[in-house]
């Protein structure tokens, strides 16, 4: 903390720190409002996790869905919320998120660039809790020629964790059915689209993206447009104050440190502490590692540390937007389809199950640490298939019918036994323990319901099961070798705990008091979804609305 009492080097009436989808959003909210706008980022690219994400938007009620049809309301959208959350957040913060979700997607669609289409079927993560939705409310972007970009194309986030492999352009519906591509027509047809796309790209020279890479690219050609300045490599140092006020910010551009006066605020948009490892061993359980992550590496909890350093406090620091993950050699894979699809168990050290597999991913996680604090040793936990599995579906990369890559199997990222004896005997679990849960569990198929953790029970476990298996989607027996085994991580999204705000976005501190001038959105801030994770797009959608209150607010708009 710095009081400022030095010249400028520059000035603007709000200061954006960081470019994902939250910061994106205040600033171009902020700029439509009339006000001057200037966005730094810590990184040397644009769009943060946001453009690693899949790009998902869970905001109920929200224009596209309407359009399509969908019958959902804020009464109805509350009450699931409620249900899930409790009172873990203040109601307040809750009834904002819904009141301006909705507001926030009508401006985007009419003052920028972004577009976004249904995913329809996409089920809210906890369906059968009141308000719940089994056909979902979750949107993603339409894809986009990233050509429009111009030379800012080059700046777009684009690491391993959701990049396509071998240009494909793949949209969140696309996915879904190509993990199909054996066993439905809806698979093949999908296949069919995909293929078709990447040849009308490559004889057009289109350089389409997808998913969250899409609506970060087409906010960054709207802030483009609305004049707005993005400063890359300009890392936020620490907030300068003035009579207890936020006014500014010192950072570091061009490996000077320079002093940005803000006017009217600072808004942060910095993302979580997920690469911080002394962060993640400060707060959160044991065992935790920053390799997990497949968070932007940027995100080393920059504006948290320095909101805490101007009388800010937070909270649901012990918490992620978890999910389990295989590490691919240096590179975290996060887990989707693969658990929900049939003819895979999980079990964990000792060779037993514990877990509904198709379970949301949060909750996933929540219950492989939940082990280790009753002593009991779910991480790693493994991820457990058979042939018939490989032969039907796709495993990360690997399509069905195509061997596991040797070098994966020589890295030990997947291991093979022709028996379950000697799969136990290679990931280490009791071999007779490991063939009682399998026999078990295959007991259960034969009578088409998981009794033991109700696995395809839930719609959302369905969405990713196999629609030509009846009566239980995900369900089909693991009994025909050789068998495979991948070991299983507690990753992440991201980190969900921060600043805690109110329902103005303010910062607030320990006495509920907002600190003036300082505003914040996304990652940055402790979660309005608590401890629990609502459906598809529950991280950008708040992070994206409350980018958007703040800028109402700074402006005076609310």
């Amino acid at each position: 903390m710095t009081d400022a009492t030095e010249a400028w080097d520059h000035e603007c009436d709000v200061l954006v720190v960081g470019s994902g989808n939250a910061g994106l959003v205040a600033a171009l909210a902020a700029r439509h409002f009339g006000l001057d706008v200037l966005v730094i980022e810590k990184a040397d690219r644009y769009g943060g996790s946001s453009a690693l994400s899949g790009g998902g938007v869970w905001v109920p009620n929200n224009p596209v869905n309407v359009r399509a049809g969908v019958r959902d309301t804020r009464e109805k959208a509350r009450q699931y919320l409620k249900a899930i959350i409790g009172d873990r957040v203040p109601e307040g913060r809750i009834d904002a998120y819904l009141d301006y979700g909705p507001e926030m997607i009508q401006f985007l669609e009419e003052h920028t660039h972004a577009r976004y289409m249904r995913v329809p079927g996409y089920s809210d993560y906890h369906p059968e809790e009141p308000g719940g939705d089994p056909q979902g409310r979750t949107m993603e972007p339409v894809p986009f020629d990233t050509r429009k970009l111009g030379d800012d194309a080059d700046g777009l986030n684009r690491q391993d964790v959701m990049k396509p492999p071998g240009g494909l352009c793949i949209t969140t519906v696309d996915y879904r059915q190509l993990t199909q591509i054996m066993r439905t027509w809806t698979g093949r047809l999908g296949a069919a689209r995909v293929g078709a796309r990447t040849v009308v790209s490559k004889v057009t020279g289109r350089r389409l993206v997808s998913l969250g890479a899409a609506g970060v690219a087409r906010l960054r050609l709207s802030l483009r447009e609305a004049g707005i300045p993005l400063w890359l490599s300009t890392p936020l140092d620490e907030l300068i104050v003035r009579d207890d006020a936020v006014v500014g910010v010192r950072a570091t551009r061009d490996g000077a440190s320079i002093t940005i006066r803000a006017k009217r605020a600072v808004v942060l948009a910095s993302g979580g502490f997920e690469h911080n490892d002394e962060m993640r061993r400060k707060y959160q359980s044991e065992p935790i590692t920053t390799k997990w992550t497949s968070g932007a590496k940027s995100n080393t909890g920059d504006g948290i540390n320095a909101g805490l350093a101007v009388g800010g406090t937070v909270d649901l620091m012990d918490d992620a937007w978890w999910g389990p993950t295989v590490m691919m050699g240096p590179v975290p894979f996060f887990l989707l389809a693969e658990r929900s699809l049939p003819g895979a168990i999980v079990v964990n050290g000792a060779g037993q199950r514990y877990v509904n597999e198709a379970a949301p991913y949060v909750n996933f996680v929540h219950s492989m640490y939940e082990g280790q604090e009753t002593g009991v040793d779910h991480i790693p936990s493994y991820l457990i298939f058979d042939q018939r599995y490989r032969n039907r579906y796709p495993f990360s990369i690997v399509p069905p019918r195509r061997p596991i890559p040797q070098k994966w199997i020589d890295a030990g990222i997947v291991k093979v036994g022709a028996t379950l004896d000697d799969l136990a005997g290679k990931i280490g679990v009791p071999a007779d323990t490991l063939r009682s849960t399998v026999d078990r569990y295959n007991s259960l198929v034969e009578g088409g319901r998981d009794l033991d953790f109700g696995k395809g029970d839930s719609a959302y476990d369905r969405y990713y099961g196999d629609p030509s298996i009846s009566p239980n989607p995900c369900l089909a027996p693991v009994d025909r070798g050789p068998f495979y085994a991948a070991a299983l991580w507690p990753g992440d999204l991201g980190t969900k705990g921060g600043l805690v705000c109110d329902e103005r976005s303010r910062v607030l501190r320990a006495d509920g008091s907002p600190i003036p001038g300082l505003y914040a959105s996304g990652n940055v801030t402790a979660s309005v979804m608590g401890n629990e994770y609502p459906g598809p797009g529950g991280t950008l959608g708040p992070a994206m609305t409350f980018g958007y209150i703040a800028a109402k607010d700074i402006a005076g708009k609310l």
